[in-house]
């Protein structure tokens, strides 16, 4: 009787109960993080931030989670019975998360996702660093909410690996103010390293946190491959990549952003790295409308879009700019020529953007070898269960 009992065991003492009203409890017990709010009875009265227990249609117990306040209704952090989410919970969640960073980001590496929220299961809590700086950043309301607990928790662990500052970006997406928890703003921009690559941040004004992390898999690829080729960087922000070519042996790298100031970031990265000038230039364009114009052939091309899909709605309009895109790009390869493509819209699932680029080969006529796929680095971890984490996609393919 008193296992029977343990099992059906439902919420702490003082604490709220929601009750599923769809049949998810499988999912939630691999480990799924989110609880779409249409799927949950009894969270109208909850506030962003309070810890709940989630419990299936006949009363038992499933997962204990925070309510946030948008259409993910509660975000789940545990499914024992007997595990609080608290402080503790926090302190040894981003434990595990800076030992499994310690394993996975080399000693030349100084920029990497500390904490990768679902992931690292602690749901709606990003952290990034960049050197002595860190970026958190919350996702809802219900994760800000619990900023100063995570706050609290990230501090000794961030001081530790030598980091001086801890800035929280707004949990409101549209807002682009930080906030100092502790040292102090940065000045302006700073380089730090990947893989021994030299890249300038601006972790005030830049997007995301500051840098497009999660690309450092693709940038080694691209670092390995450019040897004496000519690269052409699409869409390419700080340029990165293209310094990546550079690092790698490129004879000739263009990077096109539509963004000028953009374009002044990937040129001082360049000769922060010791590349000749005459090797990079620098295109502000619209990709689209650069490509349609285009007269010369590449070795390799890099195109890494920024979202086409960012909600589930524009998902058909999104594929037919896919391949509206990977076509203009084959179509600009020479012959033997290597084309990287890339998706970060998480709408788009794997099989959905790796279609586009076949249907692409197709129209173009350009038949195509395999060579590679792969999503983020192994500092953005995701729980299997949750193909939702699985955004970015890379293909690496040769025409």
């Amino acid at each position: 009787m008193a296992r029977r009992r343990d099992r059906r065991a439902r919420s702490l003492p003082g604490e709220m109960e929601v009750r599923l009203n769809r049949k998810l409890e499988r999912s939630l017990k691999q480990g799924h993080p989110w609880v779409w709010r249409e799927a949950l009875a009894g969270l109208e009265a909850a506030t962003p931030g309070q810890v709940v227990a989630v419990t299936d249609a006949k009363g038992a117990f499933v997962v204990r989670g925070i309510v946030d306040d948008g259409p993910i209704g509660v975000r789940a952090f545990t499914t024992s019975p007997r595990e609080r989410v608290d402080g503790e919970l926090f302190a040894r969640r981003i434990a595990a998360a800076a030992d499994l960073r310690d394993v996975v980001i080399d000693h030349e590496t100084d920029a990497y996702r500390l904490l990768h929220g679902e992931g690292d299961r602690l749901p709606g809590f990003v952290c990034d660093v960049y050197g002595p700086t860190a970026v958190l950043r919350f996702d809802g309301g219900g994760a800000a909410a619990w900023g100063s607990v995570a706050i609290e928790a990230l501090e000794p662990v961030l001081r530790a690996r030598g980091v001086e500052n801890l800035l929280v970006r707004s949990a409101r997406r549209k807002e682009r103010s930080l906030e100092v928890a502790f040292g102090q703003l940065p000045e302006g921009r700073d380089f730090v390293t990947e893989h021994g690559m030299k890249m300038l941040v601006d972790v005030v004004h830049g997007q995301k946190t500051g840098l497009f992390l999660d690309h450092r898999p693709s940038r080694r690829r691209v670092r390995e491959l450019s040897r004496g080729l000519s690269v052409l960087n699409l869409y390419g922000y700080t340029g990165a990549f293209s310094t990546a070519a550079g690092l790698g042996g490129a004879r000739r790298v263009v990077t096109v952003d539509i963004a000028q100031p953009a374009l002044d970031l990937a040129e001082a990265s360049w000769v922060e790295n010791d590349l000749p000038p005459k090797t990079h230039e620098t295109v502000a364009a619209d990709v689209p409308k650069y490509l349609a114009e285009l007269d010369e052939t590449f070795d390799l091309i890099v195109s890494d879009p920024p979202s086409f899909a960012p909600r589930e709605s524009a998902l058909s309009a999104a594929i037919a700019a896919y391949e509206k895109l990977h076509v203009a790009c084959l179509d600009r390869l020479r012959p033997g020529g290597l084309y990287l493509a890339a998706s970060c819209s998480s709408h788009v699932r794997r099989d959905a953007f790796d279609a586009t680029v076949y249907e692409a080969s197709r129209r173009s006529r350009r038949p195509l070898q395999l060579l590679g796929q792969w999503g983020a680095g192994e500092d953005h971890p995701r729980i299997p269960v949750f193909v939702e984490g699985d955004y970015l996609k890379a293909i690496l393919v040769r025409a």
